[in-house]
């Protein structure tokens, strides 16, 4: 184990370490690797040009002070996303879990590969890769291409399964997966259920078959929801989001990183919908949209202030994150499919609604479009690869029906009733499949109820009670 430091943050001891793990996983078992087995069986993939035979896999490790030596039973995080990285924790409070999971458990905390610190993709990146493709006589596209389907759920289990098995002793732990995290979760449950002991997921049950047509007709009309009770909140703002978009559509507007400010772009604003307290946030950004200081909008043509151009980069920009737009769709990628296609795009453009010039203006939740790989700098990189991935047909299989049918793993899932992103019938429709499930059905939270300090108690008490950590405690 490389152990990079250690140190503590006010109630909790850290220790941060980094491992290699392979890019191309295929042909390769985490248990035959971890024991010095580098034979692929099956066919040898081709290799990727340009790209690295391996990356690093960060991952943090947090216990309570004083408890440093114990022998901890051990709760593994996945994260959302995709393209997100494990929290970093200020107190225990600071992300409402930790503070209880950190009275029973010792925390791992992997970045998943490509965000973080573990072996990060970047739009610069990119670039470099597709350079030394093209050195190489390569399709600079392809490998580009290629190179980011090694990024989805299977690979990222798989680095998961061999950090347990060399780090941890080969110890079962438990796991806890936050929106995408639980749908690692069942690919977790799907290739290597014998390292778990208990999951527990919150808003993250994926539908099994995957489609991405199928989620984003269910989530659309939710985004639209989502939207008119905003209104209905602030109906100031109304008037003042119109206004806006018409401004932005009547005078070219960039942002200060030089990149338009559209309608388009405006719509994005309610990615973070399905949240606590997202109405607040718009709605005090839109505060300060217009220079007119009392917020007046007497002028026929009221002039973007500054401020608001800033928040909007702020709030747009995935330059911390590219995968999380880049990867968005392929997540619901599952063996052999037809192409993805764009699917939030061609929802979005059978509903009228939707229409950047409709009034109201109705705001997208997440879903990524073919504008954001023109128009975003932190994402034009990515452009070629994803016009091929678009139409991919072939992927790595992440989940086994049969496999979970079977499922002996205790599993507790909060699912949030009025979830924006993942649509809490798909997610009881798959639940209803899967072996060994409770499911907590709850319209108290959004889809980041996660992050106070009562779902995942909750869930730990009723997983406690029925006797599923038994054993592990």
């Amino acid at each position: 184990m490389t152990k990079l430091a250690s140190y503590y943050v006010p109630g909790l001891y850290v220790e941060d370490h980094s491992i290699d793990v392979p890019l191309d996983w295929r042909g390769l078992e985490p248990a035959l690797l971890a024991v010095g087995s580098t034979m692929r069986r099956g066919a040898m993939p081709a290799p990727i040009p340009g790209a690295p035979e391996s990356i690093k896999l960060f991952y943090r490790v947090l216990c309570a002070p004083g408890r440093e030596n114990d022998d901890l039973p051990l709760l593994v995080f996945f994260q959302g996303g995709p393209g997100g990285e494990c929290p970093r924790p200020c107190s225990p409070t600071s992300d409402g879990w930790i503070a209880e999971a950190i009275k029973h458990f010792r925390i791992v905390l992997p970045d998943q590969r490509g965000c973080g610190r573990s072996g990060r993709v970047s739009g610069k990146g990119i670039e470099a890769l597709g350079t030394r493709a093209t050195a190489a006589g390569a399709n600079p596209a392809r490998a580009q291409a290629d190179f980011l389907k090694r990024y989805l759920a299977s690979s990222i289990v798989r680095d998961f399964e061999y950090l347990r098995l060399t780090q941890f002793g080969g110890k079962r732990w438990v796991s806890l997966g936050q929106s995408y995290g639980g749908f690692l979760t069942l690919t977790y449950l799907s290739l290597f259920p014998a390292g778990l002991a208990a999951c527990f997921t919150c808003g993250g049950i994926p539908h099994v078959p995957a489609s991405a047509a199928e989620v984003y007709a269910h989530t659309f009309p939710r985004m639209a929801a989502k939207t008119q009770q905003y209104y209905e909140r602030y109906p100031q703002d109304v008037k003042r989001v119109a206004a806006l978009a018409d401004a932005l559509s009547a005078t070219p507007v960039t942002l200060p990183d030089a990149s338009p400010m559209t309608v388009e772009r405006l719509q994005l604003f309610g990615s973070d919908f399905g949240m606590k307290p997202s109405f607040e946030r718009m709605h005090w950004i839109m505060d300060h949209a217009f220079e007119d200081g009392d917020g007046t909008l007497g002028n026929a043509n009221p002039t973007i202030s500054d401020g608001f151009l800033m928040s909007a980069l702020a709030r747009t920009t995935t330059a911390t994150n590219p995968l999380y737009w880049t990867l968005q769709e392929f997540i619901y990628a599952d063996g052999d499919t037809m192409p993805i296609g764009w699917a939030a795009a061609a929802e979005k453009a059978g509903r009228p609604e939707f229409d950047p010039a409709a009034r109201p203006l109705m705001l997208t939740g997440e879903a990524a479009f073919p504008w954001m790989f023109e128009e975003m700098p932190e994402l034009k990189p990515f452009a070629p690869a994803m016009d091929l991935l678009m139409e991919d047909t072939s992927w790595d299989h992440i989940y086994d029906p049969r496999r979970l049918a079977a499922n002996e793993v205790p599993l507790q899932a909060a699912v949030y009733f009025d979830d924006m992103y993942v649509d809490s019938a798909l997610q009881l429709d798959t639940l209803s499949h899967v072996g060994a499930t409770h499911a907590w059905v709850t319209n108290e939270f959004e889809h980041d109820g996660l992050h106070g300090d009562t779902v995942f108690k909750h869930l730990f008490d009723e997983a406690l009670m029925r006797g599923d950590l038994a054993g592990i405690l």
